[in-house]
């Protein structure tokens, strides 16, 4: 007698279980359309967290399952959906939980945190009356903000609230750039939140594959960057500089005075912190905004794979495409550069980039020597530091970089006002298919420009970060008035790096290349330029003070990112300022006691990591 077809069905079924659907894929959100139903004043928007398979490396790359804010009915996003409307909206919203087994916790879309049980739903009302930029964010596992790293990294949305009447729905001419990261190692690594593998992303995506922004010369650009990851990020913009109009957190958001609004390259954006920049650009080309953090720009591997010490700078031949990653966004300015230099009279000057015989994989030890006059300089040297480069203002300058070593290299003129192809990005300055070479081992390669202002500037190497800036390759470059003489008495320019091993890293930092540089000499009622550079590998919360025996001292700031600052940001204040990763900064000091200073290197929690003496005599 024959089975019912039935029980034929369900027996198969029994032996032979179906593999679980797999997730969804997350939609990628740029933050240009705003979420929900916008209704006389009133926005209604139905929210759900939900399990979503995450491609941040590219739409065929490796995926990994996260959890994501949706619209309910409509596909996952990451960033989740974007809440955006004008002052003194309503808002009717509800909170779906999707993600199994466990309670969803959500903060930024109440006055108190909102608890939803697993296939519960939770509803509230509220009204968004302050102008800013702002977020809401999830949590399944418990943890704060910073401390996601895992399946909930993701949960995480922007809120924007514009002026009272703006239009919604309409595309905006500001863009909204959200930070996040999360260690994509898998199994019990994943489960126990360790920090392996970190994939950063801007907007869900990871460099190269982050979105690529196009602006005409004309244009003013504004940007609102959130940083929703666990990290401080030193934001450094190529070849100009921005204003810092905003800064604000999940609740907060103040304008800057005019007069007050830092103009810099490089804004260190702590952890949960918002800030809304503007810019206008400079010349033509390609550019990059990211993170000086090698860490958070650095190659690395495919996602879910561990990393190795194994590196193939040597191999490298499209920087920007081989090299980087991460947070790293890429602007294009269209335009034709109006000012041609004539470089037919430039100062001509060599840059030799040598491997020292200490050099090894656990310590590379590299070095720059300056070879104006045809001298060679001795290879091995204690010093991990360049050495300084003197330009003036206003005269265009040839700096030929001679790369002796058996590693690819490519020198980025840091903060310096240049023509695209020669900022030092190798495979992306420049313009169309005009790009920036790679300098392979024994090549070379010129950069030519005119500085525009006078200023305290770095030169580093800008291929395999890590490994060549912690081994040596980076130098500071003073540009100087017409007529203006460097006075090694009176001007103090102290470089910050990275020890080249990986101990002596964890614990201290250089000043100029030293680990215990000479005491400095110094005379009473002598007005002294204090120039402090930050060019570290790990020290995104540096902090420099200056001290008279226990006691700060006070100096007066007198410029910033090589821009003199305006006279209402140069009061005299304590001798402490935070220095981030890719920033300079200038003091004047004078001292009026004969005895001995301190300037001391510290982390942001006090620890010392190096000082430097200096003895005022009368």
């Amino acid at each position: 007698m024959k089975k019912p077809l039935l029980f034929a069905l369900l027996s198969a079924s029994y032996v032979l279980p179906l593999e679980p659907p797999s997730p969804e894929r997350a939609l990628i959100n740029d933050n240009r359309k705003p979420a929900g139903i916008f209704r006389r004043g009133v926005l209604t928007l139905d929210l759900e967290a939900r399990v979503t398979e995450w491609h941040p490396d590219a739409a065929d790359g490796p995926g990994v399952a996260v959890q994501a804010f949706a619209e309910v009915g409509k596909r996952a996003q990451i960033p989740g959906p974007l809440i955006r409307v004008p002052a003194g909206t309503g808002v009717n919203l509800s909170i779906r939980n999707a993600v199994p087994g466990t309670t969803l916790v959500v903060h930024g879309l109440s006055a108190d945190s909102i608890r939803v049980a697993v296939n519960d739903t939770h509803r509230t009302s509220f009204k968004l009356n302050t102008p800013g930029t702002y977020y809401y964010w999830g949590t399944t596992s418990g943890r704060r903000l910073g401390n996601r790293l895992h399946e909930d990294a993701q949960l995480t949305g922007a809120i924007v609230v514009d002026p009272p009447g703006a239009p919604f729905g309409t595309l905006p001419q500001d863009r909204i750039l959200m930070i996040g990261m999360m260690a994509d190692t898998f199994g019990s690594e994943f489960q126990r939140g360790e920090r392996k593998n970190l994939l950063f992303v801007i907007n869900g995506r990871s460099w190269p594959n982050t979105e690529r922004l196009t602006y005409s010369m004309s244009d003013t650009i504004r940007w609102r960057v959130l940083n929703v990851s666990s990290d401080p990020h030193p934001m450094h913009l190529h070849g100009t500089y921005y204003f810092v109009e905003r800064l604000g957190d999940a609740t907060h958001d103040s304008a800057i005075a005019v007069d007050g609004r830092p103009f810099v390259n490089t804004t260190s954006l702590l952890p949960g912190r918002t800030m809304t920049i503007s810019w206008v650009p400079e010349h033509p080309g390609n550019w990059l905004f990211h993170c000086h953090v090698p860490e958070h720009f650095g190659a690395r591997g495919p996602l879910g794979a561990l990393p190795t010490n194994a590196h193939s700078a040597h191999t490298i031949a499209n920087h920007a495409l081989q090299g980087m990653s991460g947070l790293v966004m890429g602007v294009t300015v269209l335009g034709e550069d109006v000012i041609a230099a004539d470089y037919s009279n430039r100062r001509r000057v060599r840059l030799l980039v040598n491997q020292n015989l200490s050099s090894s994989s656990a310590a590379p030890h590299y070095g720059f020597a300056l070879n104006d006059n045809g001298s060679e300089l001795a290879i091995d040297s204690d010093v991990r530091a360049g050495p300084t480069i003197l330009l003036e203002r206003g005269k265009p300058v040839g700096i030929m970089v001679v790369n002796r070593t058996d590693q690819s290299t490519a020198i980025h003129w840091h903060g310096i006002e240049l023509e695209s192809y020669f900022d030092g990005v190798a495979g992306f300055s420049g313009i169309e298919k005009r790009l920036s070479p790679v300098i392979a081992p024994r090549d070379s390669f010129e950069a030519r420009f005119t500085p525009p202002r006078a200023g305290t500037f770095m030169y580093h190497t800008h291929v395999d970060e890590s490994r060549q800036q912690r081994g040596g390759l980076a130098g500071m470059l003073l540009v100087l008035e017409p007529g203006q003489r460097f006075g090694p008495v009176k001007d103090i320019p102290i470089l910050i790096s990275t020890p080249g091993d990986l101990d002596s890293s964890a614990v201290h930092v250089l000043m100029n290349g030293r680990m215990s540089p000479s005491p400095l000499d110094l005379k009473t009622g002598v007005t002294y330029r204090l120039r402090l550079a930050n060019i570290t590998t790990t020290r995104p919360g540096l902090q420099v003070l200056m001290f008279r025996d226990s006691v700060l001292s006070r100096w007066t700031p007198v410029a910033r990112d090589g821009a003199d600052l305006p006279p209402a940001q140069r009061a005299m204040t304590p001798s402490r300022v935070g220095v981030t990763i890719g920033r300079t900064a200038d003091f004047e000091i004078t001292p009026m006691e004969a005895g001995e200073m301190r300037l001391e290197m510290q982390t942001s929690g006090g620890r010392l990591l190096g000082k430097v003496v200096m003895n005022v005599r009368r």
